[in-house]
């Protein structure tokens, strides 16, 4: 397959990712926490079959990768819950702008604080804009953090948790195997957690549901990542890294035109401040 088709199959996964928000608001009006969280994981594992046996590569676990999974798999059902909450009080297309934006910095200050790393002028540059971008976008100036910004900011934290130990779990075991045994860990848990939540009630919900159900969990997240991962084998990771930046500008559009949400300027001004600031963060020297 040429290049160029991965550039448009990137496009499209980071079309899926973003728009993910916009189906998670629509879950968020139709079905309870636990509901919506047993669910998406018990969904996308399933939709992973037909991945594994397309990559025709033997699922391996060992005591190295079972401490990633494992630790992922806590993560994983945290953002879940943290993301629910954020856009059930909040706006869609916030979370996506925010959590995708704060991620990157957060990743970037927990490896300088626990690695004592030396970074470039330019990734110090990067960090102050990252922080000047980030006030605008919580609107700092206000002296007071909405409840939904609260935890999309715990998103970005969790997620910079999963960013770091999916990058070491490479090591062990191949990237879909792991979102795999991931999916297949938080379904168990969450079910263990929410068995006699009502979980069966989904059967009486409507085909608004189950279209953002399926589109979250299997489109948003098992067909983009494979996307994504085959992507990085192909193009190189810096390359692929590079095209999150879209999945901001597909969160707010896609908000804005299925869910109504109001572009908001403070929101453009602080995401386009940090996007710039991913990028010094991650330039070369």
């Amino acid at each position: 397959m040429k290049n160029s088709y991965f550039t448009y199959l990137l496009i499209l996964a980071m079309f899926l990712w973003g728009a993910g928000w916009s189906a998670l608001k629509i879950l968020t009006e139709s079905a309870s926490l636990e509901v919506v969280v047993f669910w998406r994981f018990f969904l996308m594992s399933l939709s992973f079959i037909p991945i594994l046996y397309f990559i025709k590569i033997p699922l391996r676990l060992n005591k190295h990768s079972s401490k990633f999974i494992l630790s992922s798999s806590v993560l994983n059902i945290s953002f879940m819950v943290f993301a629910y909450l954020g856009v059930k009080s909040g706006f869609a297309g916030n979370g996506g702008v925010i959590i995708t934006t704060l991620t990157p910095l957060v990743t970037f200050l927990i490896v300088g604080v626990l690695f004592k790393t030396r970074f470039k002028l330019s990734q110090y540059f990067g960090l102050l804009l990252g922080l000047v971008g980030g006030a605008i976008i919580l609107e700092i100036y206000k002296l007071e953090l909405s409840s939904a910004n609260i935890y999309f900011i715990l998103c970005a934290v969790v997620w910079a948790g999963v960013t770091l130990l999916s990058q070491h779990s490479n090591k062990h075991i191949h990237p879909i195997h792991y979102s795999f045994y991931i999916s297949v860990v938080a379904t168990i848990a969450s079910f263990i957690y929410t068995y006699d939540a009502g979980l069966l009630s989904v059967f009486e919900l409507d085909a608004k549901f189950w279209i953002a159900l399926i589109y979250l969990a299997v489109l948003g997240q098992s067909v983009a990542t494979t996307i994504f991962y085959i992507a990085s084998a192909r193009l190189g990771s810096e390359i692929t890294s590079s095209y999150m930046f879209l999945v901001p500008i597909f969160a707010l559009v896609v908000a804005w035109i299925i869910l109504g949400e109001e572009l908001q300027s403070h929101i453009i001004i602080g995401g386009s401040i940090s996007l710039a600031a991913i990028y010094f963060i991650n330039k070369k020297r």
